[in-house]
């Protein structure tokens, strides 16, 4: 099995771009001008979506990450209406992405906390997971973590409380789940543990595992392990979805680099790989040689 690799949102040229829209700059206008600006911002923002299926369907890359942003304010009651008459049109992408063999997964961004002490972070939280479930769901992409939505695990020492609300979780989003170790509150360990409790997938990130844990190399046989123990947790295996990255400027720099020039050996092993460098298409472009090592490598 050769892994898969993953775009992450956008080019690094023109090609897959996006709109969006401050907060400030929405309440500035009229009620009508909000729903006028939002249509025309999410139609735009469709077209980028079909540019970016069409880019992987082109470039042969089967897992395409969207943005979280790609949809503004559509956890409110003025973008869901907006939203919702596009239907049609999302559900023809998600159809062609599925004809094409393209696995689309997304990555709700830092404000979501599920493990906050603040029970007003948890509840906008579970709004902004809602919003991604709804679209997922627009897409008719199914209710399992083949649609992972990912997140981490949040503030720290807080697992407990982490797996009481994944389990009350509505299910359009806990079947969709998936939790990612970081650098600083949850390690890898502590992710798996977690996950096994809750019975959702762990995405290993090898970067933030040897930032976490000082490790000199991606080699270091806990990296193997904890592939292979994370893998366990997917309810199927050749969904595994992992992810990887450099430090720009030394190897436990938390800061993502423009390429991938270094690359964990057990991460052949893995059958999804998003790979998360600035420079987009360029990074995934010479990963094409590592593939071909380990395609030649299986012979």
């Amino acid at each position: 099995m050769t892994p898969k690799l993953g775009l992450v949102c956008i080019t690094q040229s023109s090609e897959v771009r996006y709109r969006t829209v401050t907060r400030k700059r929405l309440l500035e206008l009229s009620p009508d001008g909000q729903r006028k600006l939002l249509d025309e911002l999410y139609r735009d923002n469709i077209q980028s979506f079909a540019a970016a299926l069409r880019y992987c369907e082109r470039e042969g890359i089967a897992l395409y990450r969207i943005p979280s942003s790609i949809f503004p304010f559509a956890d409110d009651d003025l973008g869901r209406g907006v939203l919702q008459p596009l239907a049609g049109a999302l559900a023809r992408l998600g159809q062609r992405a599925a004809e094409h063999h393209i696995r689309l997964v997304m990555h709700p961004d830092q404000f979501v906390v599920l493990s906050s002490d603040s029970p007003d972070v948890v509840a906008n939280s579970i709004t902004i997971l809602q919003m991604h479930a709804d679209i997922m769901d627009l897409l008719l992409q199914p209710r399992s973590p083949w649609a992972l939505l990912e997140i981490h695990g949040g503030k720290a020492g807080r697992s407990d409380a982490l797996v009481e609300r994944i389990a009350a979780l509505p299910d359009a989003i806990r079947l969709r789940l998936g939790l990612e170790n970081d650098e600083y509150s949850y390690s890898a360990a502590d992710i798996h543990a977690i996950c096994v409790r809750s019975g959702v997938p762990m995405v290993l990130d090898a970067h933030h595992h040897i930032v976490h844990e000082k490790l000199p190399t991606y080699d270091d046989p806990s990296v193997a392990d904890m592939l292979a123990k994370a893998r366990a947790t997917w309810p199927d295996p050749a969904w595994q979805l992992v992810h990887i990255s450099n430090g720009r400027t030394s190897f436990n720099d938390r800061q993502h680099a423009d390429m991938i020039t270094v690359m964990p050996s057990s991460y052949a092993q893995a059958p999804y790989i998003e790979i998360e460098a600035k420079a987009k298409e360029e990074a995934m472009q010479q990963l094409r040689g590592w593939l071909h090592d380990v395609e030649c490598a299986a012979a």
